[in-house]
This record gives C-alpha cells, structure tokens and sequence, in this order.
C-alpha cells in the first residue's frame, strides 16, 4: 500500500522528496484521452481515403493497435524506452509489467509520479504503429498484423523513443530537440509505411484508371481529421507535462500550423483542379501538425505559419514521389509523415528559442539559428536521418523474417483484393452494401466501374445473374 500524503497547499508529497502538483497531474491524464482520441481518428481518415469494400478494417486496426500495444507497452515497452539505467540505444528490464512503476518520480518530469508519465507515453506509442500500418490498405492480411505491431512496437519505435527522450539516449544527450515525436512518431512511421509498401508490392490495377477513384467517404476524412486536430492539443500541448504558459505555447503554435497547412495545400491543389478541395484541406492540416510536433515546445507563434506553410507545400509535392518512384504508397503515409516531420526537425533547429522552452522556468536550452547556435541544425539533421535509416531498415527486417514464417505473411491473395479484405478477412462491413460489380464484371457488360476522378459504382446486395436490365443502366438510380 502507498503511503499518501498530502502538503498544506493539497498537493501529493513525493515518497523521495519534492511533490507531484495535481494540477500537472489533471492536465497530463487530460492529455492521455485527448491523443487516445487520436488513434481511432487516424483510422476514420485512413477509411474515408479508401474503397467501400476496404472502409471498415482500417477502423478495426486503429482499435487493434491501441490494444496490443497497450499490452506491450505493459510487458516491456515502457521499460524499454523509459528506464532510467537505460544504455544510449534502449532501456532494459528495470521496470517489466510495470514493476515499481506508480508513485515515483517520473524520468518526463518530477512533477508527475511515474505512472502518470507511462500512461500518457502509451498513446505515443500506440498511435505510431497505426499510422505506419495504414500502407498495408486494400492488400494484406489482418491476422498477422497484430504480431507486427507487437514486433515493430519493440524494435522500432521502443529504441528510438528511448535515444530521443530517455535522458540516456544519445539523441537527448547530443542536444536533440523533439518536444513531441518528430522523429519517434512521424519519421519512424512514415518511413515504416514506406518500407511495408515496398515490401507488400501494388495494388492490383495500380498505374491504371481502375485505381484513380476518389475518396469514398469524404465525411470519414473530415471527421478523422477532427479527432486528430484536437487531439494533438494533448499530443502537443500534454508533452510538456504541466499545465503552464509553455503547454500554452505549444497548443497555439499546434493550431496556427494546422490552419496554415490546410490552407496552404488547398491553394496548392486549387492551381491544378480549379475545385476547393476539403480532402486537400484536411491533408496539408495533418501535414502541419505533424511539422509543428518536434518545434512545439521550442518555437515562437510566427514560426508556426512557416512551420504550416512549409510542411502544407513540401508534403504536397511530396505525393508525387510515388510516382516517380514506382511504389504503392496508398494513403500518402511517406509523403506526410515521413517528409512533414524531417520538415518540423528542420525548422526547429532553425527556429527554436530558449525564451520559449524556458516558458516552464524550467528547461534550459541553447536555442536553434534564431539564437545564433548554428550547430543545432547538424544535430536535427543527425538525428531525423537516423530515425529515417533505423525504421526503413528494420522494418523490412521485421516484415522478411515474418514472410517466411508459416501464418505470418502479409500479403493477401488476389481474390481478397477483389472482393475487399473486409468481405474476406472479417465477414463484416462498414455499409450494408460494396460494390463489387466493377470488380468482377468486364467493363463492355458494366460500365459504371470507378475510373480517373469518379465516384465508385452503384451499390447493390444483388449478384450479377439477380441484376435486372434497368438496374445495368448506370443512369438509373445515381445522384
């Protein structure tokens, strides 16, 4: 049994000496729903970009992933990323299952106790692994992906969460500035996206007009949107584990950057299409928010537009790279994440001031350019190519090892990807109906199938011996 007490003012003494403040404590477990919040968000936008048929296990996965992490993040992942005799790469064993994890100092802060600190720190950890995932959309297999998120969630993201934010890791110790997981969150998960879309091949008609369909449900990407825009207040806002001017800070420079994106990549995409985009919008606002993560801590509001407006123009053009490159990139992943957070590292070496950090009267920093120390920059850029090289490389460790491992290849057959990995993995759907029609018939017997720009087919329950000659009409019955 702990032993509670409390100080004249109702704060908790801390069993060492010093005292955890309630109010940081509140504002910290305010955070942890608020990124909670995050992670089903990511799904809807993944979902919304996606086919009918492929909508509802994108969703699914978001929940799946909150889950086996968060039992991993009981086992060993807190331990391994936040012991506080962890080596310069990755913690050990101090704290398995959680062990003496509860009313200690935390190693974020030691304002708050360390179970505060470690529930907070598993949203960060579950929300990066579903970000990555999202490049398996429309091709792969669900059962194995929870053994990949448990293995990823170890090797990947554990190690450099550890050398960023551990006050062991040789990020932290070279002077790395990461106030909310530009490298550990974006640049790891993007470049993971990266990696599995390289490894999982294209998209059965990919480079074809079979695959140029817009957004299937747009309301999912707005929505989605929503939940990540405000959940990154607690994203952003919650990493300075206290409820002072600096979390201030940090949550106006979070929303500029997000309104400045959004705006930024819809003129972008408005030059091209002469059409006021909302999925343009929503995108360059993601793109923003991930920019301002590693620079919101440390960063001034007039920063914050160029943070937007950077991340908004650089991720949109960004999106070509796929095809330049040749690779399936679904959702955009590498584009947004990957690149939007090497664009915020950037910034912040450039940008940051220790006026700023120093907000909490605590943090001493030495600044980025603005503060006339040039060598921040090498470091930024040491640490963002580092996290980038890391992720690619195991990842495709990880996903090879699982390839050749009986009931653990991702890569799904050619009639799941016909039928929708939601009809044949999970029986279940986010409709009552998909439109397979488009799919499964020629296009001279139904010529309603998805093509450059349009919408997708009808949707019936009918098969194809049921469907009347009116209902082959593709003008009967559209709006």
């Amino acid at each position: 049994m702990v032993n509670v007490t409390y100080d004249a003012s109702g704060d908790l003494n801390s069993p060492v000496g010093g005292v955890f403040n309630m109010g940081d404590i509140a504002w910290t477990l305010a955070s942890t729903a608020l990124v909670w919040i995050m992670i089903p968000g990511v799904g809807f936008f993944y979902s919304g970009l996606l086919r009918r048929k492929n909508a509802l296990n994108m969703i699914y996965l978001s929940m799946m992933t909150i889950a086996v992490v968060s039992f991993q993040w009981f086992f060993w992942g807190y331990s391994l990323a936040f012991s506080d005799t962890a080596s310069p790469y990755i913690g050990n064993l101090k704290y398995f299952a959680l062990r003496n994890v509860l009313d200690q100092p935390s190693i974020g802060s030691v304002k708050v106790p360390a179970i505060v600190f470690c529930v907070f720190q598993l949203m960060f950890a579950a929300i990066t692994p579903m970000i990555a995932i999202g490049a398996v959309a429309e091709r792969s297999r669900l059962g194995p992906l929870t053994a990949f998120v448990f293995f990823w969630s170890t090797l990947v993201y554990d190690p450099i969460a550890c050398w960023t934010w551990n006050s062991n890791g040789w990020s932290f110790v070279l002077g790395g500035l990461d106030f909310a997981g530009g490298t550990p969150v974006h640049i790891s998960s993007g470049t993971a996206a990266l990696a599995i879309s390289l490894y999982l091949g294209k998209r059965r008609g990919w480079g074809t007009e079979r695959l140029a369909y817009k957004p299937h449900n747009t309301t999912y990407v707005i929505l989605g949107t929503v939940f990540l825009w405000f959940g990154w207040f607690g994203f952003n806002g919650g990493s300075a584990l206290s409820a002072n001017l600096r979390a201030t800070q940090a949550c106006i420079v979070t929303n500029l950057a997000a309104s400045v994106g959004g705006l930024t990549w819809m003129f972008w995409d408005y030059r091209l299409e002469r059409k006021w985009s909302v999925v343009g919008f929503c995108s360059g606002a993601i793109s923003g928010l991930v920019a301002i993560t590693p620079g919101s801590g440390y960063v001034g509001s007039p920063a914050a537009v160029l943070f937007g407006f950077m991340a908004g123009t650089v991720c949109n053009f960004a999106t070509q790279l796929k095809f330049i490159f040749k690779f399936d990139d679904t959702l955009d992943i590498f584009a947004s994440h990957a690149i939007g957070g090497i664009v915020g590292n950037i910034l912040t070496g450039l940008f940051a001031q220790a006026s700023v950090a120093g907000a909490d009267g605590i943090t001493i920093i030495p600044g980025g350019w603005l503060d006339h120390n040039y060598r921040q920059l090498g470091i930024q850029l040491a640490d963002s190519v580092s996290g980038l090289a890391y992720s690619f490389v195991m990842t495709t460790i990880i996903l090879w090892i699982m390839h050749y491992i009986p009931g653990l290849r991702l890569r799904c057959d050619e009639e799941t990807e016909i039928l929708g990995v939601d009809d044949a993995e999970m029986g279940e759907f986010a409709y009552d109906y998909v439109g397979i029609e488009s799919e499964l018939m020629p296009r001279s017997e139904y010529n309603a199938g998805a093509s450059g720009g349009s919408r997708e087919p009808r949707h019936t329950a009918a098969t194809t011996s049921q469907v009347s000659e009116p209902e082959k009409d593709p003008k009967v019955g559209e709006t």
